[in-house]
């Protein structure tokens, strides 16, 4: 089969390669559809993967075969790829948080096999069926979607909360989306591209800002709240500038989510912290039922699923185009390969 090899920093060959072997408990699926997350871009932009794997993991598609131990999946049945299957005995997965399993693996660490190929191999546990009416191409946003609810939730974010989101990539936008869907009204945006811009107001953006305009107090004054400060502040672009200013927005006693990642570290203020008794926390990966909440959202038609995707689907062959023109913002919205 074909898949989008990675050979090094923004290096990706489509080359054939062995379709993936199954297990007694494992599911061939036939890709019909698979999302370019921000985790891909640094795997293949900035070289955090593999030589020798392949990325991809916000996927739908349908069952092309089953291992000998499989009884819940049918040829032919349509699954999106879920949530991976933790150890479910650990006291972060006992407690319900199995984004903190200590089983998981460091990304990037492994050779990956995803779904940027025309089959991939997954536990029978990792599949979720596909829910009647919903959309092969609405379908595909339920694992960035379920990024984005994790982050919400980690903020603990209800209506009435204001909150500002950084950043108006495609886990961005969907944060902006999933809030309004979820009744809340005060929803600012500062992204610096004017594409993602007039894509964070579509999709529902109360006000949208440039980075540059926001107010970032001196280390000489830790204790100053600027104004407009918001309850919570969930920073999906990864940039270093962009979490040291959010921390600054922030109302005593408010929340900063790190839900991008980067590799430039920030340095926060920790008087800023301790003064304003601020709660600093990531986000990584999914709730519990996480994949189910988002799917139940898409479904609902609540949010504006066209507007959070690109209108065309690329080949393999245009993956790497696509993952440059995303990270230097040429492109906003989700981008989905048809391998």
């Amino acid at each position: 089969m074909p898949a989008a090899v990675l050979k090094g920093p923004g290096r990706l060959e489509v080359e054939e390669v062995d379709v993936p072997a199954l297990g007694d408990d494992d599911v061939l699926v036939e890709i019909d559809l698979c999302g370019v997350c921000g985790s891909d871009l640094h795997m293949v932009l900035e070289g955090w993967g593999q030589p020798g794997s392949w990325q991809g993991h916000e996927w739908v598609g349908r069952v092309a075969a089953v291992g000998p131990a499989v009884r819940r999946w049918s040829l032919g049945d349509v699954v999106v790829g879920g949530p991976p299957v933790r150890c479910g005995a650990c006291p972060s997965c006992v407690a319900g948080r199995p984004s903190l399993c200590s089983a998981r693996d460091t990304p990037g660490i492994g050779g990956e096999r995803g779904a940027f190929a025309t089959y991939k191999a997954a536990a029978a546990g990792e599949l979720l069926p596909m829910p009647d009416g919903l959309d092969l191409r609405a379908a595909a946003l339920a694992e960035p979607l379920a990024v984005a609810l994790h982050g919400i939730h980690q903020g603990r974010v209800e209506p009435g909360r204001r909150v500002l989101v950084l950043g108006a990539g495609p886990i961005g936008a969907l944060t902006i989306a999933a809030l309004r869907a979820m009744g809340v009204d005060d929803v600012t945006c500062a992204e610096p591209g004017e594409v993602r811009q007039a894509l964070a107001a579509e999709v529902g953006a109360t006000k949208v800002l440039h980075p540059a305009d926001l107010v970032v107090p001196s280390i000489a004054e830790p204790g100053l709240v600027v104004d407009d400060a918001v309850d919570v502040v969930l920073e999906c672009s990864g940039s270093r500038k962009a979490m040291e200013a959010g921390l600054a927005q922030l109302v005593r006693g408010g929340t900063l989510v790190l839900v991008g990642a980067g590799i430039d570290p920030p340095r926060f203020d920790p008087n800023r912290i301790l003064l304003n008794e601020l709660v600093v926390t990531g986000s990584f990966t999914y709730d519990q039922g996480g994949f189910d909440e988002a799917l139940d959202l898409l479904a609902s038609g609540k949010l504006p699923v066209e507007a959070l995707l690109e209108p065309d689907e690329v080949p393999l062959e245009g993956l790497l185009d696509a993952m440059r023109d995303l990270a230097e913002g040429r492109r906003a919205g989700k981008v989905l390969v048809r391998p």
